[in-house]
């Protein structure tokens, strides 16, 4: 299996266990502001014409989190700081959670690190994203030591 597949795999559990966290964010009423998908599906309304419906935010969620975080992730995986897979995939997180609070969420009519939706915003965003980061990096070495003894 090639980098690139597994960095997709990888990015997709990863994105399982996000979406999984960030529903139940929403279940137990925490910030429900606070709602990606939802922010996702309005850009793409916006900008690309597309149904602003919970469906097509789920897809370009999974999506960003698969393709784009997943393929990013094995192409700096070796530049990456870290001594391991998963602080090299915290570290990525990280990225990923600066960049989302930089273009996405002004984007969205949520201001600069979400802070018109609260301080929480961004605190909860990091923490997600940390959380997703470190089950990339451990999904991304299994997948590699699996190849690796293929």
């Amino acid at each position: 299996m090639n980098v690139y597949l597994r960095g997709m795999i990888a990015g997709f559990v990863a994105t399982v266990v996000l979406s999984v966290l960030m529903l139940l964010k929403s279940m137990m009423g925490v910030m429900p502001g606070l709602d990606i998908a939802g922010m996702l599906a309005g850009m793409a309304h916006n900008m690309m014409g597309l149904p602003a419906s919970p469906a097509v935010g789920w897809m370009l969620h999974f999506l960003i989190g698969t393709v784009v975080w997943g393929i990013g992730f094995a192409l700096l995986y070796k530049a990456l700081p870290g001594g391991g897979p998963v602080v090299k995939g915290i570290v990525f997180g990280v990225l990923a959670w600066l960049a989302m609070m930089l273009i996405p969420m002004p984007m969205a009519g949520a201001g600069l690190f979400g802070m018109h939706l609260g301080m929480m915003a961004p605190v909860m965003t990091l923490v997600l994203h940390l959380i997703w980061g470190a089950v990339l990096g451990a999904t991304f070495a299994g997948l590699s030591r699996s190849a690796a003894t293929a």
